[in-house]
């Protein structure tokens, strides 16, 4: 039902002051009081407003607003709140003809509730440009009130939530979109609200034009940007979950890195005896650093002591745990950490492995982690005969104990580990897989091993890990042994 025809004087007031070098004024989109300015294209289950709120109900509901006229640049804010299970969109560039299966312009999403990837697009975040790019980190929390700002000039798009910046997207000249997504572009248009689940509530939405700058033009790399929108197209979470602030590497320039490469981050503090966090107090200190950024808080447990030095309530502040074999104490009673040459004793090969792989299963078995990193990697000395060493007998036991513990078998980008066949052991068996770089100094790379795997392997967005709900943490079911046998 189309419930505003005339072109508004706020239409002739957007439009003069985008022909000018100065913003135009704000305007509300939504008044507080009605529908008035909107068309209801698809009615769903239902849009209605209550206590100055519009409540966006359902699925399958879409309404269009071109008061302001057919915007390109523009700055947008919204006060919103969702509720546990909803998901909407706030939609732009759009017009009437936008329909669920063939988007025309683009779409914010809407949406706090903490998912598993399986679940593919209830798992992408507010603030995330839908099959384009894609955030997994809640910024907010259902329930409370927070604002959401779009801001477009030319070819770049910004996102931000409550000041705090989550998306920055410059589109190419002729972007990669897939034919059914063709005219998810940058161009002129309306604004729309569109819901899938649950209720979402809107209030005080605003928008003023911006003033044309083709000097602003930005570039980006095509082939990459084409990568990346492939992925967001098929919900495939590309997320980095082994991050370290390391070789002068801030966190600032982290978040940079993220926005301008689509890749999330999980950035991890070392966990351990004689490591930067090495009880709760120290843990507190590190996550005042990290609070209202855009990132996963990850936990690198250290050595084996690490067990001993934490609470489990402090350890579950993070958003996930991950842990390595490659510091244990040796068979003579030597501590053994095998990326360093100098501590490493290897006094026969075979013996080494059967070692190796009995550490691997009493550690996996033992600590309550969520992830298995660095896996499979040897040290240096033995890594030309990885393939010869990795026997299928020794893959199988380390598979089963992924397995039987519900641990997630990372796919390592800077060590290449492990090698494809065992990846395509693990997906037979059924084990969930992350990516990570364990970087060692600033340059964080693009998970190049990582990407190359998912050709390889055929790895799917079901394959993928999300961090758990706070109820299901391992720390929390599991609990911290007194120490670790075996």
């Amino acid at each position: 039902m189309k419930l505003f025809t005339s072109f508004s004087l706020v239409s002739l007031i957007l439009l003069f002051n985008s022909c000018t070098n100065e913003p135009g004024p704000w305007e509300d989109l939504f008044n507080g009081q009605n529908l008035n300015n909107w068309t209801t294209v698809r009615q769903g289950d239902g849009f209605r407003v209550e206590e100055g709120s519009l409540v966006c109900s359902g699925n399958s509901g879409f309404i269009f607003s071109e008061l302001a006229g057919k915007t390109a640049n523009f700055e947008l804010t919204a006060e919103i709140k969702t509720t546990p299970g909803s998901m909407a969109a706030l939609l732009f560039h759009t017009s009437e003809k936008h329909s669920e299966g063939a988007p025309v312009g683009y779409q914010v999403v809407l949406g706090n509730t903490p998912s598993k990837a399986t679940e593919k697009m209830a798992a992408v975040k507010t603030g995330s440009l839908l099959g384009i790019r894609h955030n997994y980190y809640p910024m907010v929390n259902n329930g409370e009130w927070f604002t959401l700002m779009v801001r477009v000039v030319e070819n770049h798009v910004e996102t931000m939530i409550n000041g705090v910046k989550v998306t920055d997207y410059i589109q190419p000249e002729n972007p990669w979109r897939s034919p059914a997504n063709g005219k998810r572009m940058l161009s002129v248009g309306g604004f729309g609200l569109e819901t899938y689940s649950g209720e979402t509530m809107v209030k005080s939405l605003r928008v003023r034009s911006l003033p044309a700058d083709k000097t602003m033009k930005l570039t980006t790399e095509a082939d990459w940007d084409a990568k990346v929108t492939q992925m967001a197209e098929q919900f495939f979470p590309l997320i980095d979950f082994h991050v370290h602030l390391k070789g002068g590497l801030t966190i600032d320039q982290a978040i940079e890195n993220s926005q301008k490469l689509g890749i999330n981050y999980g950035i991890a503090p070392n966990c351990g005896l004689k490591f930067p966090v090495t009880d709760d107090a120290s843990l507190a200190a590190y996550m005042d650093t990290v609070r209202g950024k855009p990132i996963f808080r990850g936990m690198q447990a250290e050595g084996r002591e690490w067990i001993t030095l934490f609470s489990p309530d402090a350890v579950a502040k993070f958003d996930y745990v991950f842990t390595d074999a490659l510091t244990f104490t040796d068979y003579k009673g030597r501590r053994t950490r095998m990326w360093m040459p100098q501590e490493v004793w290897v006094d026969e090969k075979q013996q080494f492995m059967d070692q190796l792989v009995g550490k691997i299963e009493s550690i996996l078995s033992q600590e309550p982690v969520n992830i298995y990193v660095n896996p499979t990697l040897l040290p240096a000395s033995l890594m030309p005969e990885y393939d010869q060493l990795w026997t299928p007998e020794r893959v199988a036991r380390v598979i089963k104990v992924l397995k039987d513990n519900n641990i997630v078998l990372e796919i390592n980008a800077r060590y290449k580990v492990p090698h494809v066949q065992i990846i395509k052991e693990a997906k037979k068996a059924g084990l969930t897989f992350s990516f990570g770089t364990n970087n060692a100094a600033a340059d964080l790379g693009r998970l190049e091993y990582c990407l190359q795997m998912i050709e390889e392997c055929n790895l799917v967005p079901e394959d993928m890990f999300l961090p758990p709900l706070q109820e299901d943490k391992p720390v929390l079911v599991k609990g911290l042994p007194a120490k670790i046998t075996g």
